[in-house]
This record gives C-alpha cells, structure tokens and sequence, in this order.
C-alpha cells in the first residue's frame, strides 16, 4: 500500500449521523439547533485536548509520528520471531490484549491458526487475557514449548493476573531450556519503573518499552500492539499513517470536518438526554473485537465519579458490543422496542476482502428463492441499511462508520478516531479521561485478600465487613 495523500483520500472513513438527529427520528433525535449550541464546549474541549497532546497521560497522541527507531526494532525482531517460532503467546490482559485481539482478527485471516502453515505464513497466534486455570491448560495442550515465543505485557509489572502467567510460564521455560529460557519470551513494559523491567534485565530478556504517557487502553499503536502485529504479518507502518490522517483531518473543533468531534459531542448530547448506553454494532466479523476493545476504551475512560474540579460526576455511558447481522436476531428486539436509553453505532464495510454469490435454487420456496443472484455482500449491507431504517422508525438514534474497507491504514484510522473522541468526550463531562480509581479498588481488594505487603489495612477493612446470611443463599 502506498502511504500518501492519495491513500488518505481513497481510504477515507466516513461518519454519517443522520440518524441522531431529530429530522429523521423524530423528538427523541438531537434538533439541529441544540447540536449548533454546543460549538462552544466541542471548541473547549478541542482546545484542551490540544494543549496536552504529549503530556502526561496523552502521549498516545504522539504515537503516530515519533516511532520510526522502534518500529525498525519491532520489524527485525519480528521477523526473527517469525524465522524461529511456530507458535507467538501473547501473555496480558485489558488494554495489553484487546487491543492485539482487534488487530489480529480484523487483519489476518478469519480462521488463521486452522490454516496450515504454507498458507498461514506465520506462527499461530494466542492472547492470554484471563487467569482461569483450565485456559492455561488449554494453551499448553496445544503449543509445542520449544517453537514458541511468549511476549508478556504489562507496564506496571505488578498486574496480578499477567505476572500470575509470566510466572507460570517462566517456571516451564526454564525447567524446560534453562538459561535458553530467555530466547522464548520478549517482555513489553515500562522503561523506568515496576517489577517486569527488573525481571527483563535480571533474565536478559529483549524488552520492548510502554511509553510513559501511554496508558493500557490506548497503548494499540505502540510496542504493545504493534510488535504481535508485526509477528503477524501485518504492515505496522500502514497502521501508523492511518492513524496519522486520521489526526490530521481532525485538526479543528468543527464536528462537520473531524468526525471524532462529531462523535463525541454526539455521544455527549444524546447521554444528557437520557441515552446512557452506546452500542457497537460492527457489520463485518472481522471487526467483532473492534467492539471489545471500544468497550474498554469507552468504559474505563468516562466512567467516573469525580470531576477533575473535584465535584460529584458520577458520568458515563455503558458500551454494548454487537455483531450484526448475528445479533438481530437476539438484541436488536430491545433495541428498537425497549427503553429509549441507546445510541447504536453501526461500523459498515463498502467492499469486503471476498464476494460470495448466492447460487440459484429453491424454485419451488419464492420466499427463498429471491435471495438467488445477489451476493452475501449485498445482503449484509441491506441487513444493516434495514435495521438502521427499522431503528428510525422507532425514533432510536444511530449512526455509521464507514470503512472503505478493512486494511490496515483503515483500522489504524478507526482506533485513533475513537481514541480522539474519548479524549474529547472526557474534557466535555470535566473528569479524568485516564485514571481508572474503580479498577484499582478490585485490585487493591485482591491484594488484600492474599494477604500482600502494605495492604493491611485494606484486609482490615474486608475483614470487618458484615457476613453474609444463610438465609439469602439458595441452596
């Protein structure tokens, strides 16, 4: 793919909100008017958003530009991956594996581990994101230890369920290979501080850096997503410029011109006017996972009880993830019928990587046999274009993304947009767009629990808690 201005125009994603707006679906959309009253927040935002990129916790903003020495790392080391190993075990969870999980299925072959090896043209691919003990198992009936690579993440170092599996791992490994056991793991953390930087230098191992400003939802277009993504095959670069573009068109605070904008202030109003859950709702299976990671990104990100000015916010939406046309046929009942509290964001595909013909038959069946002729890329389209209709008619807003189709230039185009209106988004509601205080209370209580250094008092704390009554336990 050439990475030029040509490509920016031709691979450019488009936002249709139409059918926010209260023209088409009626008092509950968003009147022009009060979408035009609201120049002055999406300007304030823009403003703050701008003034920050590269600071503290918005170092993801620079990602696209400053990061031509360690891609050139990424590249070589990847392709030493790819030369030696046969299988590639992502060991994360949260931003360090949703993330990677979105790219590899929107890029690589929908049923890329099943193909064999000529075809698949690099080592199989698994992410690790949770500590249940019969998935470990799993993974470790159906990899070959010495033809694989292990690449743990995390930039603290001290994530109890990513450390939990580097140590797993790393006990195998070197009963297994003894000092050669740093020739299967890569680590992927932070430069200065925290616990697997210590354990990297201790063992040797080749380490990848987590910039500092760079937080776990919006770490995808650094080490942390790029370096599996190169092992995979995929073009990092063409990822990097999407994501470039994408910034560069969102160069002012005008929603007509910079989609991210549009979306937030979107998400923003329709949230004040009671719609307090967003729906992700991909029409293309390879962009399933893109509504996981959105998930995270949305959740995580405007979920928040404070206000920076230290008032009460209790502020955001829940984001939903759907599949269409699979999830019409199970949410799409409540969606257009239940309570008026969604938005549903559409992602929507204009030329798929394959066309499928529907073949004639079924004469005797009319109510099958229209089908005849056209394509299963005719029909997903017309699916989606159906329950957006089906939606207005009963004045439920959505909207579109439109990817030209699914490259890598687009879905680094895609991330960074969603990337940027969560950071817009976040200044509107006045709070903290990254810190996460509900995620560490979790944490802190499972350190607690196991009986941890320095968290005695949290212990205290659960062990006063009131115990449960039998009689509200059905046995």
């Amino acid at each position: 793919m050439q990475l030029n201005e040509k490509t920016c125009n031709e691979m450019r994603i488009r936002f249709d909100y139409n059918n926010m707006m209260s023209e088409f679906v009626g008092e509950e959309g968003i009147p022009r008017e009060l979408l035009l009253a609201n120049k002055k927040l999406c300007k304030e935002a823009f403003d703050i958003v701008q003034k920050n990129r590269g600071k503290d916790m918005m170092g993801w903003a620079q990602l696209p530009y400053d990061q031509e020495e360690v891609v050139e790392d990424i590249l070589k080391t990847a392709e030493k991956v790819r030369e030696k190993f046969k299988y590639f075990v992502v060991l994360g969870i949260g931003g360090s594996a949703l993330g990677p999980i979105a790219v590899f299925n929107a890029l690589k072959h929908l049923h890329y581990n099943d193909l064999p090896d000529d075809k698949r043209g690099g080592p199989k691919f698994y992410v690790e994101d949770n500590v249940d003990p019969e998935r470990m198992a799993a993974l470790l009936d159906v990899i070959e230890l010495d033809k694989t690579c292990f690449n743990v993440i995390t930039k603290s170092g001290s994530t109890s369920e990513t450390m939990s599996q580097y140590l797993i791992v790393w006990d195998i490994l070197t009963k297994a290979f003894g000092d050669k056991a740093k020739d299967h793991m890569i680590a992927t953390t932070s430069a200065s501080k925290g616990n697997l930087i210590k354990l990297a230098q201790k063992e040797g191992l080749k380490t990848f850096y987590i910039p500092d400003g760079v937080g776990g939802r919006f770490s995808e277009l650094c080490p942390v997503g790029l370096l599996p993504a190169a092992v995979l095959g995929i073009d990092i670069r063409a990822m990097l410029k999407g994501a470039e573009c994408m910034d560069k068109r969102c160069i002012s605070s005008d929603f007509a011109t910079n989609p991210a904008m549009a979306f937030a202030i979107l998400q923003y109003i329709a949230y004040g006017r009671g719609k307090n859950i967003s729906v992700m709702m991909p029409y293309a299976d390879s962009l399933r996972y893109i509504a996981d990671w959105y998930c995270q990104l949305w959740a995580e990100s405007i979920g928040k009880d404070i206000k920076k000015d230290g008032t009460k916010a209790n502020v955001g939406q829940t984001p939903v993830k759907s599949l269409g046309v699979t999830d019409q046929h199970s949410q799409v009942q409540l969606y257009t019928e239940g309570p008026f509290d969604k938005v549903v964001t559409f992602i929507a595909v204009d030329k798929y990587r394959a066309t499928v013909t529907i073949p004639n038959g079924c004469e005797e069946f009319p109510n099958v046999n229209f089908l005849c002729g056209h394509t299963m890329n005719e029909l997903i389209t017309t699916e989606m274009n159906a329950t957006a209709y089906a939606l207005n008619q009963k004045a439920r807003l959505n909207n579109t993304v439109y990817l030209p189709e699914v490259n890598e230039f687009t879905i680094g185009g895609l991330l960074f947009m969603f990337e940027l209106a969560t950071a817009y988004i976040g200044e509107m509601f006045g709070i903290d767009t990254y810190n996460q205080p509900g995620v560490e209370g979790g944490k802190n209580a499972t350190y607690a629990m196991f009986g941890r250094a320095g968290y005695e008092q949290k212990r205290a704390e659960l062990n006063s808690a009131p115990a449960k009554k039998k009689e509200y336990i059905c046995e």
